[in-house]
């Protein structure tokens, strides 16, 4: 992703959409999964706090890769702009890190990962978290928000979005569920270090997510088709597209992920929608054709291909009660597959 004027005034137009901002100023955050497509929005937003408003916070980066941290964030000096501390969300941190806010948001999240790695997503979800929360503990007044996913709901009959309490069926014998069971899990640690330890957290649940922070490796169906839109080739449809999704921008998530932070009760629960990107995943691949002036096309997908797909035909989500935390989304579909590929291209 290029950095550049336009995209920082996207940062700057997110910013509207967290209430109770001030919050942040002079509090350490430490962040997991950094570098992955959520959350090194979250601090691309942190690292304009600090260098347009002089918000003072200590950005604590937590990853495997030193290199590929500061490749990431490649405007910005380590031990200047952010602190990095060697993690590895399949043993955890190595000493707990105190901070004023951890951001979890490690964990394999594409699938191919879930269906070549479904051991490592399970211990990235809870191994990782563990040493997370146990930090927490460790850190008076600590409150940790735990990145889950809209996959936690299940299958359900009909195509109303899910609320915060409409669980469906997960098949606990396939291995794909390895990502929606590891993430259930994790919320319930996180509900039972708060009852056993007091552990302060708050849970988004995001659902599709697409923008310009998409990593090389991702398989996501919206990764290929911005690779394929770069690349000026056809965008490539490995299905009907006609499964229901909510998509949301890469900044309007990591706003959402603000606002939840600061401003969400204790021990609850947020979907992370856009109420105006419910789409299918034929609309949205359409939109990357039409953005991009490439044809759509449609292949038959590979049996390695078909056994990570979310089983979900409707993953549509309420954003009600987000929404009541004073949030609102800035980008739709239309402006957001524009963002996406203008900073890629």
């Amino acid at each position: 992703m290029k950095y550049n004027q336009s995209y920082w005034e996207d940062v700057k137009l997110s910013l509207t959409s967290i209430p109770n901002l001030e919050l942040l100023k002079g509090k350490s955050i430490l962040i997991t999964g950094g570098t992955g497509m959520i959350c090194s929005a979250v601090v691309d937003i942190l690292l304009y706090l600090n260098h347009e408003f002089d918000y003072q916070i200590k950005i604590i980066l937590a990853g495997r890769n030193r290199e590929r941290t500061a490749k990431r964030f490649y405007i910005t000096d380590d031990k200047k702009d952010y602190q990095f501390v060697p993690f590895d969300a399949q043993t955890g941190f190595k000493d707990s890190v105190k901070a004023d806010y951890i951001l979890y948001g490690a964990s394999p999240a594409d699938p191919k990962s879930f269906e070549s790695m479904p051991v490592e997503t399970i211990m990235a979800n809870v191994i990782g978290l563990k040493s997370a929360l146990d930090s927490a503990k460790a850190s008076p007044g600590c409150r940790l928000l735990y990145i889950s996913s809209s996959e936690v709901y299940g299958k359900k009959t009909g195509k109303d979005p899910y609320k915060e309490a409409d669980y469906g069926f997960v098949d606990i014998l396939n291995p794909r569920s390895c990502y929606p069971n590891a993430k259930r899990l994790s919320e319930t640690f996180c509900a039972s270090y708060k009852k056993e330890f007091g552990v302060d957290f708050v849970i988004a649940r995001p659902g599709h997510i697409y923008g310009p922070q998409i990593t090389a490796t991702d398989s996501r169906a919206t990764a290929q088709f911005t690779r394929k839109a770069i690349a000026g080739e056809p965008i490539v449809m490995k299905s009907a597209g006609t499964q229901l999704r909510s998509y949301t921008y890469t900044l309007d998530c990591a706003s959402a992920i603000l606002a939840i932070l600061l401003n969400g009760q204790s021990g609850e629960a947020y979907n992370i929608s856009n109420p105006h990107s419910i789409v299918t995943i034929r609309q949205i691949a359409e939109e990357f054709s039409k953005t991009a002036g490439q044809e759509l096309v449609y292949e038959n997908p590979t049996d390695q291909e078909k056994a990570g797909y979310n089983l979900m035909d409707n993953s549509s989500l309420d954003s009600t009660k987000l929404e009541g935390l004073g949030w609102k989304a800035k980008f739709d579909v239309k402006t957001g597959v524009r963002r996406t590929i203008e900073l890629l291209k």
